[in-house]
């Protein structure tokens, strides 16, 4: 381990930081992601208490003491998951300064069809790393445990506490994650940095609202359907309406480059007993994306309105819609300044190329950090967009380069964050 040594100038500590994130890179960096991409933590089924055991254990071979926090059975069998244990990871530097907090998670979607390698097999192939959940973000636990490592060994004068939050329910909403560690109390960070990519630093995020729907009438043999009440016929006049509510928000657009508009899909419906009985319930669910400076109530106020008024022209039916998920997006602040900052300029010193800030099209868990007061961005190992790792998708890939430097501008971002003086 290198001495510490507080009159060590802040450009050394970063070029001493490269040193030790090349140092780690093959040996240990590369085995650790391996290891976490070959257990599989699909959600569904979500029994990712197993995962997270092996992470732990990961964590302890490499250095850190690691805290295990279960989450009871009971709420985790509510959000119809199996298993959830988060693990924590708590190094402090000097005295007073801030807490920063990396949040990566563990669980994954489940692989699905067309691979041409296998999911778990965490293959190697021309300095790409293929497997499900190497981006979506397994990769991001390496990247922030590594990162971490790096400044413990770094030397220079720090100041505050960095903490590893590793969760396991983002791909179901984030409750039981980050939600249940501050709730719980067992947080309270200043600043986050979340799973994201290595060429953008993310400071604002769509947020999501489901909505169920449940359209009621009255069945009838189908030889005579004028003696009953078509739920099926109420219900394809409420999702039409919907349809046509989506066509207008191509007249809204984001001003956060990278959002674009407002989007609604309605992604399941199910009704009817049988081809020769008139339907007398349907249900349907729908995903409205939520643009940053949306208000969330006044949108799904809206949603209900036109789904209550076009049910209102068929007589003997009825609709009801019950919420099930609000996830609110994550918005720019000025409290996001500081880090945005630092992980810019180094991105851009380490990439080569000016790295922007930018916003996505969908929700994470930085959110439940946001909500709770803290400085919230997401960065992390990956390409420009999404698509480029075919991110739920077949053959999720991460380019290992892009892994090694998100690690080295995410440790150096943290020296500056935790510098006992500012920058010059």
């Amino acid at each position: 381990m290198l001495q510490r040594n507080d009159s060590i100038p802040r450009d050394a500590v970063s070029a001493r930081i490269g040193e030790r994130v090349r140092h780690d890179f093959v040996p240990l960096q590369l085995p650790f992601l391996a290891a976490l991409v070959r257990m599989p933590s699909d959600n569904p089924t979500g029994d990712c208490a197993p995962h997270a055991a092996l992470t732990a254990d990961a964590l302890e071979q490499i250095g850190f003491s690691v805290e295990r926090h279960a989450v009871p059975g009971e709420r985790v069998a509510a959000a119809g998951m199996r298993s959830v244990t988060n693990l924590v990871v708590r190094r402090r530097f000097g005295s007073g300064g801030p807490v920063v907090a990396l949040n990566a998670h563990g669980d994954v979607v489940p692989p699905g069809e067309g691979w041409t390698v296998d999911p778990y097999g965490a293959i190697v192939r021309d300095g790409v790393m293929y497997g499900r959940g190497v981006a979506v973000s397994k990769s991001d636990i390496s990247t922030y445990a590594f990162a971490l490592r790096a400044l413990e060994r770094c030397g220079g004068s720090l100041n505050g506490t960095v903490e590893l939050h590793i969760t396991y329910d983002e791909e179901c909403g984030g409750l039981l994650g980050p939600g249940w560690l501050l709730s719980e109390g067992l947080t309270r960070p200043d600043v986050v940095i979340s799973a994201g990519f290595t060429y953008a630093v993310m400071v604002a995020h769509n947020g999501c609202l489901h909505l169920e729907v449940e359209v009621a009438g009255r069945s009838a043999h189908a030889a005579w359907p004028e003696t009953g009440d078509d739920a099926l016929e109420a219900a394809n006049a409420a999702m039409t309406a919907l349809y046509s509510e989506r066509r207008r928000y191509a007249g809204t657009r984001s001003e956060i480059a990278g959002i674009g508009q407002p989007n609604l899909v309605i992604g399941t419906v199910e009704g009817g007993t049988s081809v020769n009985v008139v339907p007398d319930r349907v249900r349907f669910r729908l995903d409205r994306r939520l643009l940053p400076f949306e208000d969330p109530d006044a949108a799904e106020s809206r949603l209900r309105s036109v789904i209550a008024d076009a049910v209102a022209d068929y007589p003997g039916r009825s609709a009801t819609v019950r919420r099930i998920l609000l996830a609110r997006p994550l918005t720019p602040s000025p409290a996001q300044r500081p880090v945005v900052e630092a992980l810019r300029r180094h991105a851009s010193r380490i990439l080569g190329e000016p790295v922007p800030e930018s916003g996505m099209p969908l929700f994470t868990d930085a959110r439940l950090y946001s909500e709770a007061g803290c400085a919230t961005v997401l960065y992390g190992a990956g390409p420009r967009v999404l698509e480029d790792a075919n991110g739920h998708r077949a053959d999720e890939r991460l380019v290992l380069a892009d892994l090694e430097r998100a690690t080295e501008v995410v440790a150096c971002a943290l020296a500056d964050l935790l510098a006992a003086a500012p920058a010059p």
